[in-house]
């Protein structure tokens, strides 16, 4: 009988998946160094906060996207905390995460012991994926949130002005920031894909999580270049700033609908290669 068939005790796969997703995820936001990530990311809207703050009126233009309105109305300090953070900084977090998927339980000497237990390394990876894509939305609701919390306290909160001239009430504007960092995490998925992969070729996961830095670094200069336009749409970070769509009225979403069949084009490529590597991967460690 396979070893994924039937838990111990009887208990059928699906609920030993449940369980194992829910050790993963246990684990996952019990770690200190998880709660590092999410308070380094939680700092990059309190100090753009504070800077705005304390220094004189930013001039229209200058700095990075709505900086120059936080001071006239504090929701603009996240906008513009996770148009700076998705860049770099999201990437980065994630890539830790993402990278320490499988190589962190191999470096460990834990993953064998994982797989003795009746989950399979497909049910593994599923949930070891999972873990990786909730933690993306949990860093892009980390910012949203550091950042309207630091603007509530350092500036006025009141009707924000769109992009297409409309304005919406507070509680608009705080669910338009729901779907930016939703967007946002949506938008790292594919990262973590690309992440779980590179995870399946190492017991090491420092190197892993370096490899996954490194490509989402790779891919915005690819990006970044003209004579490469035609390969633009393909590369994972393309739609990574194209939520202003969000900030209209009335909210366009064919920007959320491209961006979602690339990310999904890339789970898709790399989960399988993820599979096809894992299941044949000597578990040694």
């Amino acid at each position: 009988m396979p070893a994924d068939a039937v838990a111990p005790g009887g208990l059928a796969p699906h609920r030993s998946g449940i369980a194992l997703l829910a050790s993963e995820l246990a684990l996952l936001f019990r770690r200190r160094r998880t709660w590092a990530l999410l308070a380094a990311l939680a700092a990059i809207p309190v100090l753009i906060g504070l800077a705005v703050r304390i220094s004189p009126a930013v001039p229209a233009g200058r700095g990075p996207a709505f900086l120059d309105q936080i001071s006239h109305n504090g929701f603009f300090v996240a906008f513009t905390a996770l148009v700076v953070s998705i860049p770099l900084f999201l990437p980065l977090t994630v890539g830790v995460v993402a990278g320490d998927t499988i190589a962190g339980e191999a470096g460990h000497g834990t993953l064998r012991y994982l797989l003795v237990a009746p989950a399979g390394r497909a049910r593994v990876l599923v949930v070891k994926y999972i873990g990786a894509a909730l933690f993306c939305l949990a860093a892009t609701l980390t910012v949203a949130a550091a950042g309207a919390l630091t603007g509530a306290v350092l500036f006025p909160l009141g009707p924000v002005a769109l992009l297409s001239g409309d304005t919406v009430d507070v509680g608009t504007a705080a669910l338009r920031l729901l779907l930016i960092a939703s967007y946002a995490a949506l938008s790292l998925l594919g990262l973590a894909a690309v992440g779980l992969f590179l995870s399946t070729l190492t017991d090491v996961p420092v190197g892993a999580m370096a490899a996954t830095v490194v490509a989402a670094v790779l891919s915005q200069v690819l990006d970044a270049l003209p004579q490469l336009e035609w390969l633009h749409p393909w590369l994972f970070s393309h739609y990574w700033l194209d939520f202003a769509d969000l900030l209209r009225q009335p909210v366009s979403w064919d920007a959320m609908g491209s961006n979602a069949l690339l990310q999904a084009g890339y789970l898709a490529v790399f989960a399988a290669l993820a599979y096809g590597r894992f299941t044949t991967k000597d578990i040694l460690s």
